[in-house]
């Protein structure tokens, strides 16, 4: 029997950072409108920084980590809504700068719950016994998306990258991990293409922002994250006693809260990082696993659950040990 398990995690940040204080100077705001919300106090913004360039220096830190040579990878997925480019991919530019063989590389978008749902990819492939060890990250420059002068949406981005390396192993450390959609076809949260150029006019094409219905993606965020927890529970015939910590996805300390209180599960057991970087994306939950594993919040033999909700409609959870 193939298993997988986490050899090592990298993050990083762009060194600028946008503080409450900073967002009021161009858009109606305060720092209580803000904390009282979101939970968050300040986000980390890209000024000359790509989301390649964010996604290398935290696969850096994950290679570091894990102990191994860049020869070993023999996989490498990048999950990010904001790519630098439509084509190519992040991953296939990360995999020339990493000076990675030349393996098997590609994007994906699943918003928010994209970390999870790459990795529940890489699990499953190396698991398959196709591959042995695989790169995943979750990478995003979401402020080049951020229309800020909508204090709805503007306060809640940041941008960052997580990395972790996953390998085959002997044992089951990476227990489950389960993904799920459902079609956001009444644009609760969405961000549109270009529009269809008239070969005439052959107009400059515009990028659009970030567009969202926050009550309703906040209905659905507070009821899919406990489901998902309660999900990976039933499957694996545990119990929320069994678990150190829950790190779910930092979008809104509002929406933690309320699932801690629908599981009747300790907020001192939900890690927290939300006040220092915003809502990530895909960036958010290997960040968060990254830095609380760092600081020794998570511990070697603990047993954590991490779970994602973003645009598309997407969710997903993975139970692992360390």
């Amino acid at each position: 029997m193939i298993y997988t398990k986490i050899l090592g995690t990298g993050s990083y940040v762009p060194s600028k950072t946008l503080t409450n204080e900073d967002l009021t100077s161009f858009v109606d705001t305060s720092d209580e409108w803000i904390v009282s919300r979101t939970g968050i106090k300040e986000r980390h913004i890209v000024t000359d920084e790509s989301t390649t360039d964010l996604a290398y220096f935290a696969a850096l830190k994950a290679i570091d980590d894990a102990q191994i040579k860049k020869e070993d990878i023999d996989l490498l997925i990048v999950a990010t809504v904001t790519p630098d480019n439509a084509f190519p991919g992040v991953s296939n530019l990360l995999q020339a700068r990493l000076e990675l063989n030349e393996i098997m590389t590609f994007d994906i978008n699943a918003a928010c719950s994209g970390f999870i749902y790459a990795l529940n990819i890489a699990d499953k492939m190396i698991k398959s016994g196709s591959y042995h060890t695989a790169l995943v990250i979750g990478a995003e420059t979401l402020t080049r998306l951020t229309d800020w002068r909508d204090r709805n949406t503007c306060v809640l981005f940041g941008d960052a990258a997580g990395a972790m390396i996953i390998s085959k192993s002997t044992q089951d450390k990476i227990k489950d991990i389960i993904c799920g959609s459902r079609g956001d076809t009444d644009d609760l949260l969405i961000c549109k293409n270009t529009d269809i150029k008239d070969p005439s006019i052959n107009a400059i094409s515009q990028q659009d922002h970030i567009h969202m219905k926050g009550s309703e993606v906040f209905k659905f965020a507070t009821r899919i994250l406990p489901k998902t927890v309660n999900d990976l529970l039933d499957r694996n015939g545990i119990t929320l006693e069994d678990l150190n910590y829950i790190v779910a996805h930092q979008a809104n300390e509002r929406i933690i809260d309320k699932a801690a209180r629908d599981l009747s599960f300790s907020m001192d057991k939900m890690f927290l990082n939300i006040s220092k970087y915003g809502n990530t994306s895909a960036a958010s939950v290997p960040l968060a696993i990254d830095e609380a594993i760092k600081s020794n919040v998570l511990k070697k033999g603990d047993k954590f659950i991490t779970v994602a909700f973003g645009g598309g409609l997407t969710w997903g959870g993975a139970l692992i040990e360390l």
